[in-house]
């Protein structure tokens, strides 16, 4: 913990964020917005430990689309008229001929494509086309590795946020930050990730390796959408290669997408969540759980259907499912990975030696408090243990904490099932930026710091 001493005047922005993320790559949009019509517009800047902007590079699979609408932006549901659209994106990409014919970039062939859904590979050039336009605010290759507290008059008004970079270790002051450190790839326990080992989030970056070295087999083990793309993908890539999907249902499950099932995903049903008995909230999660977890596109299924049925019926069989079973054991040597697939209802056990076993087994938030210090001893916690978030996303503290603490991730257990997703982000971000405003970004921490530096305010 440290202390404001008279005469110290550091520069304090308004709001830090940790991480660089879509989310707050959103989050830095909406300040540049409202800046842009603010009399006393908000300072903030970002740190990201990425050496450039990167979301789930492996796992940007050629032909992999999008399950949220376009309209699902960064922007979009906040201010639908915001020049950092998709389609405004779609505006600006094109050949080179095309600015000299005045056309309209993608956003015609987007249009008769007829898809709710961009690829994949595309959205993440959209956040890449997005960050760079906020560039400014924001530092690449900078790990933030801690915050501490800052007192004025015994109360909590700052919080430096020590970064990392090759310049070495700088602390910066901030009257707020907002966390955005995303997901953390999760493994089964006792599993240690290796050469060949993988989690799904490295698929394409390690792939490349294995060409000229004719591969035989594959395991890949999960049963929601990145595993049946990781079968499909590595199916058509290497097409002298066994490809084996382990997972403990009958078989890949469809994700409800209706629209109805759809409404658990609005704006909205984030204040009917947050609102709701520990109760209520459980049963909306088992409920809707099958509109994002362990869930495929029906169309994924029905083409992974259709390839095996038309391999029995070939005899070139190369797609295997082991349903109904579970990796009971992994183990990695030089040159291969056994892997011991046990089934559900027998208990018999089959061994698989393979080139690769991937891992699609989803993702484990990280703890939003690992990286506060001693600012964490004053973040509330509920009855079991998660930390207690406010309704605009701010990290409920004790009174001897006045700045702001908020976070992008890691509320699902009070916002609901939109809380890693993307779905909501646009609308999040506004809120944070309107708590920050409404809270007075500026004026209580400037008048702490007058009354510190003996030079004057009210207070006292």
């Amino acid at each position: 913990m440290s202390q404001v001493q008279p005469g110290d005047a550091p520069e304090v922005l308004d709001l830090i964020g940790i991480g660089f993320g879509p989310s707050n790559v959103a989050m830095a949009l909406a300040v540049s917005e409202h800046n842009a019509g603010a009399r006393e517009p908000v300072t903030a800047h970002f740190f990201e430990q990425q050496p450039r902007f990167g979301w789930h590079r492996g796992m940007l699979i050629d032909d992999a689309t999008m399950q949220v609408s376009f309209l699902k932006d960064l922007v979009t549901l906040r201010n639908p008229a915001s020049e950092y659209s998709f389609l405004c994106y779609l505006k600006s990409r094109g050949r080179l001929v095309d600015f000299y014919l005045k056309s309209r970039g993608r956003l015609v062939d987007f249009i008769n494509h007829k898809n709710l859904f961009p690829l994949r590979v595309e959205f993440h050039d959209y956040f890449e086309w997005a960050a760079a336009k906020v560039a400014g605010m924001a530092s690449y290759a900078h790990e933030v590795v801690g915050v501490t507290p800052v007192e004025c008059d015994g109360v909590v008004e700052y919080l430096d946020v020590t970064v990392r970079s090759e310049e070495g270790l700088v602390a910066h002051r901030a009257r707020n930050v907002v966390i955005g450190t995303g997901l953390r790839p999760l493994v089964p326990e006792g599993v240690e990730r290796g050469d060949r080992v993988w989690h799904n989030s490295e698929l394409l970056a390690r792939v490349d390796a294995l060409e000229g070295t004719s591969p035989s087999r594959f395991v890949v083990v999960g049963a929601g959408q990145s595993a049946a793309e990781n079968v499909a993908y590595l199916h058509r890539r290497f097409p002298g290669a066994e490809v084996c999907a382990v997972f403990s249902r009958y078989g890949y499950s469809p994700a409800d997408d209706s629209s109805f099932a759809n409404r658990i995903f609005d704006p909205g049903a984030v204040d009917e969540y947050f609102a709701a008995p520990g109760s209520v909230k459980r049963k909306l999660m088992d409920y809707h759980g099958n509109t994002n977890y362990s869930v495929v596109d029906i169309d994924l299924i029905d083409d992974l259907y259709r390839q095996t049925y038309r391999e029995k019926v070939l005899g070139t069989e190369r797609l295997r499912f082991l349903n109904v079973s579970r990796l009971a054991a992994v183990e990695e040597t030089p040159d291969s990975v056994r892997a011991t697939v046990k089934s559900l209802v027998t208990g018999e056990e089959t061994v698989l030696d393979a080139d690769v076993v991937v891992f699609a087994t989803g993702y484990s938030p990280v703890d939003p408090l690992g990286l506060l210090g001693e600012a964490a001893d004053r973040c509330l916690r509920d009855e079991d243990g998660r930390v207690r978030v406010e309704r605009d996303y701010r990290i409920a503290t004790d009174p001897g904490l006045d700045c702001g603490i908020y976070l992008q991730g890691g509320t699902e257990h009070t916002h609901g099932i939109t809380s890693a997703l993307l779905s909501n982000t646009a609308i999040r971000v506004g809120e944070i930026l309107d708590s920050l405003l409404d809270r007075g970004v500026k004026a209580a921490s400037d008048e702490a710091r007058l009354v510190a530096e003996g030079t004057g305010g009210t207070a006292g």
